[in-house]
């Protein structure tokens, strides 16, 4: 299957409506919050030899810095959009970037193919899938890695949706970046808790380590303390 064209008409619009400037986005968070402690959890696993494909990489932000810990990294998202953003913030920096759909099942094997086995980051995009593709999107993490390869994959829970509608819920409503994702249609946190690790493993994928943690948001409540939502995370590789 391939996404449905109303889902992909959503992030191209919201990432054609995204501003250059760093952070424009809800979730373009500093590395030293996201990237940064996630590849500390994940080498300890990873050979940092190998290439890292970033799963849902946006405009760029995190692959920029995973290309600083891996020996190469190459970004794909959905968004034709979002693929022009991070070319247009990379020039002359180690990372990579093209378009791919996840669901595409014979493009991410030519992607396998073109890299080999892969270590893989994807930083909150099963929870935000039409529900019919994120089975596809677990089975996307398990090709690229092959044999070798290892995966560091986080995703919202279900207490973050509580501290969104807190953050939707103010005197003024969402606040801007907020109202932008509601706009857009985007579902953040639309898979449940027990839903991920199952489809992790029906990928064919084992968990190595795993815990909780927050990803930190660009955005902020009315009193000024930033909006960060509560995930899991998985450092994963193929039964």
């Amino acid at each position: 299957m391939n996404v449905s064209d109303g889902y992909r008409s959503n992030w191209e619009s919201f990432w054609r409506e995204t501003s250059d400037e760093e952070g424009d986005a809800i979730w373009d968070s500093d590395p030293a919050l996201t990237a940064g402690p996630h590849s500390d959890l994940l080498l300890p696993h990873a050979e940092a030899g190998r290439v890292i494909v970033d799963l849902g990489c946006g405009n760029g932000t995190q692959t920029r810095y995973l290309a600083t810990r891996f020996a190469r990294a190459v970004g794909v998202d959905l968004s034709d959009a979002a693929i022009d953003h991070a070319r247009r913030a990379t020039a002359g920096a180690a990372a990579e970037f093209e378009q791919l759909d996840l669901t595409d099942t014979d493009a991410v094997r030519d992607l396998h193919d073109r890299l080999g086995d892969s270590n893989v980051y994807m930083r909150a995009v099963i929870h935000q899938s039409e529900p019919a593709a994120r089975p596809l999107v677990a089975a996307a993490v398990a090709e690229l890695l092959g044999e070798a390869g290892r995966a560091f994959v986080v995703e919202l829970t279900s207490a973050s949706r509580d501290v969104l509608k807190r953050a939707a819920d103010g005197p003024a409503g969402p606040p801007p970046k907020l109202r932008r994702v509601f706009h857009h249609d985007l579902k953040p946190a639309d898979a449940g808790d027990e839903e991920i690790p199952r489809l992790l493993a029906e990928a064919g994928l084992k968990i190595l380590a795993t815990g909780e943690t927050v990803l930190p948001q660009t955005e902020h409540f009315p009193d000024g303390t930033r909006i960060d939502l509560p995930a899991r995370w998985f450092v994963l590789a193929r039964e």
